[in-house]
């Protein structure tokens, strides 16, 4: 997975984020969506995102990678 430059994730529409109104936890394809599922995780468990915030990127993650009924 390469690393989103700025002017790479400006350009992508709110859709293919994580947080859209924040732009944060870009997944424009499966290695990104596969990485923000993890960050999501690690972020939630050291207190720096909230439980809901979490469960919507692993929501959106699962949902662009085609799990429909994914494990959290």
């Amino acid at each position: 997975m390469a690393k989103l430059k700025a002017a790479t994730s400006n350009r992508l529409p709110s859709s293919v984020f994580g947080l859209p109104k924040q732009r944060k936890y870009a997944m424009e394809d499966r290695g990104h969506q596969i990485a923000a599922k993890e960050r999501a995780t690690e972020m939630e468990h050291k207190g720096k995102l909230s439980p809901a915030h979490a469960s919507r990127i692993r929501a959106k993650a699962n949902q662009l990678l085609g799990l429909e009924f994914a494990l959290p």
